[in-house]
């Protein structure tokens, strides 16, 4: 079946996370006190994508494991310093019990939130780009997802690096301009580079532009440790020792940084309601958690597409 508009998937921990930390706790809290800075936020975010992009499909996907153990026992470095004390991922304390009450809005509304044991919202989203029919719109600001975009299946990345509002539509050439490499390579040049955010220490003395030259010139990981073998390939001196050093984290690299493309998944509902699926759980939910505005611009989005 053939589908007019993208289905819009949504990196919810991405946006929530945002949300948390944009809107002030003081200026969205619920009648017993309870911030819901990143309920609303969210919400919010939801509405204006919902009312910009008009899709009649979307998804919100989740970290059911935001550092699975297959990707931590390749580089155990793996958001290592984003571990709490006791465990688990270190979330702010008044963010974690915001979760489920987002999660009891999409629900109320008829909006699909899906997640699976063992991966992370980004492998949920990279699967559902290549398994849902296209076009796609993935919305995030992890810079991973850069990988995904797709001309051929019609998968963009709306980067909201700078918020919803300022959202980047992104497509190869987009990824291109801002990295100097296709989509399909990102992963590679992140393993060189790498991310201090998820861990990933890169090769050291290789930045941006080397990583640039490098994918450029070798076509990947796989191609610069074959070329390393090879006294004629053309490095300089201080880099390849440098790469050869890193050998055994470009073995493992790129596979951690990689987004996961065949995550089971069930049947998901995707289309998007125009009204909510529970009305009556909606209104509760937005009196006991004071989100009437939010949930009143989310309802009236869904109203107004075409």
């Amino acid at each position: 079946m053939a589908h007019r508009s993208p289905i819009l998937l949504i990196d919810a921990p991405s946006l929530y996370f945002r949300a948390y930390f944009g809107v002030p706790e003081s200026a969205a809290r619920a009648a017993d006190g309870s911030p819901v800075n990143a309920v609303r936020g969210f919400l919010d975010m939801l509405a204006t994508l919902v009312r910009t992009r008009r899709p009649d499909r979307l998804v919100c996907a989740l970290d059911h494991d935001w550092r699975p153990d297959w990707r931590v026992a390749l580089l155990p470095s793996y958001k290592a310093h984003r571990v709490a004390p006791e465990g688990g991922e270190e979330v702010p304390d008044t963010l974690g019990p915001q979760v489920p009450v987002i999660l009891d809005v999409l629900a109320a509304i008829g909006i699909t939130a899906v997640g699976a044991a063992g991966y992370e919202a980004d492998d949920v989203l990279g699967t559902l780009s290549v398994t849902q029919p296209a076009p796609a719109e993935v919305v995030s600001g992890d810079r991973d997802l850069f990988q995904l975009v797709d001309d051929a299946r019609g998968v963009r990345l709306l980067y909201v690096g700078r918020g919803v509002a300022k959202l980047e539509d992104c497509d190869d050439a987009a990824v291109r301009a801002r990295y100097g490499v296709p989509a399909d390579r990102y992963a590679d040049f992140a393993a060189l580079r790498g991310d201090p955010s998820d861990g990933l220490p890169g090769v050291p003395g290789v930045g941006e532009k080397t990583a640039t030259r490098l994918v450029d010139r070798y076509g990947g990981v796989a191609g610069i440790l074959a070329a390393l073998d090879d006294p004629d390939a053309g490095f300089a001196p201080g880099l390849r020792a440098r790469l050869d050093a890193a050998r055994g984290y470009l073995a493992v690299a790129p596979t951690v940084v990689r987004v996961a493309l065949d995550v089971p998944l069930p049947e998901l509902p995707t289309a998007l309601p125009q009204a909510p699926a529970d009305p009556d759980r909606l209104l509760a939910l937005a009196e006991r958690w004071n989100l009437a505005g939010s949930c009143r611009r989310l309802v009236d989005a869904l109203a107004i597409r075409d």
